[in-house]
């Protein structure tokens, strides 16, 4: 049996789907940071309401493009959160393809960036789908 994919391999993925993106939504993608870590942490569980870290398996920290200011300044950079151990067990409770998953969680993710709804959502990573070489 081989080693479960790192977070390389998960950051991976998630990047080769961004570089899928249509380009509308690609533009507005160049300040948000992507992070792939094993688990959320604790406050940031607490914060959601979720008591088990396998429960999540991505979040979007920052504020969606069309609330956004020209007037914002000196905060954090918008951030993508991929939780790798959660994607992990979601992989193999479900059986889904790897690649499909992180695509799904980081499209999800990006989502949130733009404000769209889950119908967006879904259009959104068809299109991405269609795209992949």
């Amino acid at each position: 049996m081989g080693e479960a994919p790192g977070a390389e391999a998960i950051e991976r993925i998630a990047r080769e789907a961004i570089a899928r993106l249509p380009a509308e939504f690609a533009a507005h993608l160049g300040d948000v940071v992507l992070i792939v870590e094993d688990y959320a942490d604790d406050e940031t569980l607490a914060a959601l309401g979720i008591d088990h870290p396998l429960d999540l398996t991505g979040l979007y920290h920052g504020r969606p493009v069309g609330e956004k200011s020209s007037m914002d300044s000196g905060g954090l950079p918008d951030r993508i959160h991929l939780y790798r151990r959660a994607i992990l067990d979601e992989w193999i409770e479900t059986g889904v393809r790897l690649d499909d998953l992180v695509v799904h969680v980081t499209i999800h993710e990006i989502g949130h960036h733009f404000g769209l709804s889950d119908e967006d959502m879904h259009a959104l990573e068809d299109a991405v789908g269609e795209a992949a070489p």
